[in-house]
């Protein structure tokens, strides 16, 4: 069995990447949806974030909006650290039984993609097989993010760790700066070298 883990900085373009991992036959986990489906769906959950953040991650239909509660967090230290600590024990808790399910269905066969943007920042690193950090420069990254303002996704850049920590963890590196093209010739280039493994 071979499992994955991809991370880079918000924006690098890990989604796109771990995608075309999944067109190889690789089983996609996606940290970002299961903490989004968590959000949504776990009373408990929205209940603790009310809680510690307060009614205003709240939309007119009481569902916190991830937006909000980025907003909330992201200016101070403190509350993205007590955030972190609510979601990132039940979110790599989800990741592992995932893990689990395709193991069962697939045996020693199974080949596992993992995207999650704070792979090393938390114990996710330890599910892992191996690691691709994918790097994008900035203003390639502020140019095509169309789901957050310039000042969030540089709130959201700051808080993560920085790109060049996250490289001396990388097994494989993806430039993502090119076109789509030069991002699948370089899957396919690592997949070719996992596969001789």
């Amino acid at each position: 069995m071979m499992i994955i883990g991809i991370t880079g900085s918000a924006g690098s373009g890990k989604t796109a990447v771990a995608k075309l991992f999944s067109r190889h036959w690789y089983s996609r986990i996606d940290a970002d949806s299961i903490g989004h489906e968590m959000l949504k769906k776990d009373k408990r959950i929205q209940k603790e974030l009310v809680r510690n953040f307060g009614s205003g991650i709240l939309d007119k239909n009481k569902n916190i909006t991830r937006q909000r509660l980025g907003n909330a967090v992201f200016n101070d230290k403190n509350k993205l650290k007590k955030l972190n600590s609510i979601m990132h024990p039940l979110i790599i808790k989800e990741i592992k039984n995932q893990i689990k399910k395709i193991r069962q269905k697939c045996g020693n066969k199974a080949k596992i993609i993992v995207d999650a943007p704070l792979l090393l920042e938390t114990k996710a690193k330890n599910l892992v097989d191996k690691i691709i950090v994918v790097k994008c420069s900035k203003e390639n990254i502020l140019k095509r993010n169309k789901k957050f303002t310039r000042r969030q996704i540089e709130k959201i850049l700051k808080a993560q760790m920085p790109l060049n920590e996250k490289l001396k963890y990388a097994d494989f590196v993806i430039d993502n700066n090119k076109d789509s093209g030069h991002l699948e010739r370089q899957v396919e280039k690592i997949i070719e070298k996992l596969n001789k493994k």
